[in-house]
């Protein structure tokens, strides 16, 4: 090899560590936070059991209640929105509760979280951290025999639920509830549209009237791709006055969640 050869090698070689040293290191997921925001909520928990699920070697909380109604509908995986927790005021504690009413078992769970001032686009890397998890929630119910089972996702883990479809497919539920879907911040669109069109198992878009634009704007898109993939019980429904949150309209959100249920249920 020429002298000449050996500089170009050495230079290529010092580069790509350069490179390597240089760029910013993975995404990770905030665990102190979450062990902060589980210690705050454990001890104010009224209605259900909190209990410790694993996944890649993650201990994270969810809260399991059991169904207060008979007959027994199912389960259903109750996920919160962005760096939030399972039992959070707004969405998740109401949905995991009031759904009891209706004959459902909840699992809800402590989703992936960062910084607070973190947007959707710092989220987009730690998706792949919620889906063990989404897999340990599944696991957990059908230890105890729960079936169906369905996903009701708000805001950002409804992302994460998507890409978690988008790799491994919806064969695990038996239907999916999305609320507030496709939430993303100021300038920072959707990285990729959400494999509905795709889906096998029914779909229920909810979402206010009131909502984040970047929901509004998108819903014509979700229910086309919904009626590609042919599922007769997908459905889309506006709940009028909401925000994104359904603050002020929780027993709205209920009513829509739990009767659009209902038709999944044997």
């Amino acid at each position: 090899m020429t002298s000449v050869s050996c500089s170009k090698l050495r230079f290529q070689v010092l580069c790509a560590c350069t490179a390597m040293v240089l760029a910013p290191a993975p995404a990770a997921q905030d665990l102190e936070r979450e062990r902060r925001l589980a210690a705050e909520i454990v001890d104010t928990i009224l209605d259900g059991e909190a209990v410790m699920l694993e996944a890649d070697g993650v201990e994270f909380l969810a809260i399991y209640t059991e169904a207060a109604e008979s007959p027994v509908r199912g389960g259903a995986l109750v996920l919160h929105g962005r760096g939030f927790h399972p039992d959070w005021a707004q969405v998740a504690g109401p949905l995991r509760v009031a759904l009891t009413e209706h004959g459902w078992h909840t699992l809800s769970l402590q989703m992936p979280v960062l910084a607070k001032d973190a947007k959707y686009y710092d989220y987009v890397p730690i998706f792949p951290a919620a889906f063990p998890r989404i897999e340990a929630g599944i696991a957990f119910l059908r230890e105890r025999g729960i079936s169906p089972i369905v996903i009701v996702a708000h805001s950002c883990s409804v992302h994460m639920t998507m890409a978690w479809i988008e790799g491994s497919g919806d064969g695990a539920i038996d239907g999916f509830v999305g609320i507030g879907m496709g939430a993303t911040d100021y300038g920072q669109p959707m990285r990729k549209p959400f494999p509905l069109d795709r889906m096998s198992v029914p779909v229920l878009d909810v979402y206010g009237d009131r909502d984040y634009p970047a929901v509004q704007g998108k819903a014509p898109e979700r229910a086309a791709a919904m009626a590609d993939a042919g599922n007769a019980l997908s459905g889309q429904v506006v709940i009028e006055g909401a925000d994104h949150f359904f603050e002020g309209h929780e027993e709205r959100l209920v009513e829509v969640v739990s009767a659009w249920l209902e038709t999944l249920s044997p």
